[in-house]
């Protein structure tokens, strides 16, 4: 430069290495904690598809408690709602976990289609109803045991 003032430059970004060390350290990205065949199947109204998407994918549960990191099979500990006037259970699911609303805890976690059969076998006689997407943007509604029959075809 002709006046001899130095350039300024602000440094964007970091090394690879140390960006993907922090990415590990925080866990899965958001972008993981989605199932792509779950959001187009609630978007189509399509029970069929959800099916198909629950058997193939994962789906995200709210947590009352994050499961340990250090601990990869210790995945947290499942919220339900319980409504306060008839005392009935609904276990939610989401394919999102930007579709989550902002009242619920805030951990989430990732669970695939074996560890819903087995939760839904095990509470089938608490859990009264199952939400998908119960905030929107495409609600749906199951039984447990709608679920469970289309989760073991």
């Amino acid at each position: 430069m002709a006046s001899g003032a130095q350039k300024k430059t602000k440094r964007v970004g970091g090394h690879p290495a140390s960006k993907a060390a922090k990415a590990a350290k925080k866990g899965p990205g958001a972008e993981e904690f989605r199932s792509q065949a779950l959001a187009e199947a609630l978007e189509r109204q399509d029970m069929a598809a959800v099916a198909l998407a629950l058997r193939n994918g994962n789906t995200i549960v709210p947590l009352m408690k994050a499961g340990d990191r250090d601990r990869p099979l210790e995945s947290g500990e499942v919220w339900t709602y319980r409504d306060p006037n008839t005392g009935e259970i609904a276990l939610l699911l989401f394919s999102d976990a930007r579709n989550k609303p902002a009242n619920l805890p805030p951990a989430v976690g990732l669970q695939g289609p074996e560890w819903l059969k087995t939760f839904l076998r095990r509470y089938s006689e608490q859990i009264t109803t199952v939400f998908l997407d119960i905030a929107g943007p495409h609600p749906m509604q199951a039984s447990p045991a709608e679920l469970l029959a289309a989760l073991e075809l």
